[in-house]
């Protein structure tokens, strides 16, 4: 005669531990209820965009330019490269962004930054792997552009650093948030030219002299999260070349395209 076996019990010393967890879902899904990311509507899941507002994010697909990772209007076929990267070849190998700077994925990144959303970065990371899949196979180490100490200070956090981590727990990439550093202080980015962001950012990285071990003869993943004029990616890939690094290529959630800002959004 078979005995019905009981059923399984968790011992003692567990339960408080699955009560913790029990109590760490209830706290998550008051304090991050099932809203869309942008708008705050109600989703079905954690974490997701709306019906509305997921067709405003427009991501970046082929055909875009081999190098800079710029979208191209049309397809010319074959391993295109953009005329400004012929004739001004950036100091990085490769970049790739995961969509355009404009409307709901601008609003991201604003909210990721500004408004200490750091529940952000991993939803935020997915796309950027998804976009950074053939760079990803490549690389060794994932370095996020840093922010000075102060403005770290300040700021509480480095949006980089966020998205760098989120990347590496999805991948089991290693992740080294010292690898490279602001030397000094710079003015905010934000509403300087071109000239004046390169003129801003030059010189101020350095890779610390125990980090070099960790950079040499190594393939870098730069991440940030907005590439504008790349300024700031080319003045960090030149130190880390400096430093010895094989190749450096740059991964970041969105980038700014010429023509395809909110005003032309609007205009058209």
């Amino acid at each position: 005669m078979e005995h019905s076996r009981p059923p399984a019990t968790s011992p003692s010393w567990a339960r408080p531990r699955q009560w913790a967890r029990a109590a760490g879902r209830l706290a998550g899904s008051v304090l991050f209820p099932d809203s869309c990311l942008s708008c705050g509507r109600h989703v079905d899941r954690h974490g997701a965009l709306c019906a509305a507002c997921w067709p405003d994010i427009a991501f970046i697909e082929q055909p875009l330019c081999a190098i800079s990772g710029l979208p191209f209007a049309h397809e010319f076929g074959g391993h295109m490269v953009s005329a400004e990267a012929l004739a001004n070849p950036p100091a990085y190998d490769r970049a790739r962004s995961a969509c355009v700077h404009t409307g709901v994925a601008r609003q991201l990144v604003t909210r990721l930054k500004y408004n200490d959303r750091t529940d952000l970065g991993p939803w935020m990371a997915r796309f950027m792997a998804r976009a950074g899949r053939e760079l990803l196979a490549e690389t060794d180490i994932v370095v996020p552009v840093p922010l000075h100490w102060v403005r770290l200070w300040t700021r509480r956090f480095n949006q980089s650093a966020e998205l760098a981590r989120a990347l590496s727990a999805q991948t089991g990439l290693t992740m080294d948030a010292g690898a490279l550093v602001r030397r000094r202080r710079t003015r905010r980015q934000v509403g300087l030219t071109a000239k004046q962001r390169q003129t801003n950012v030059r010189g101020v990285f350095l890779v610390p002299d125990e980090k070099r071990i960790a950079i040499e003869g190594r393939n870098v993943l730069l991440v940030d999260d907005v590439l504008t004029t790349g300024a700031t990616v080319e003045a960090a890939a030149r130190t880390l070349r400096r430093a010895g690094a094989a190749r450096i290529e740059v991964l970041t959630f969105s980038r700014v395209v010429p023509g395809r800002d909110d005003e032309g959004r609007r205009g058209r």
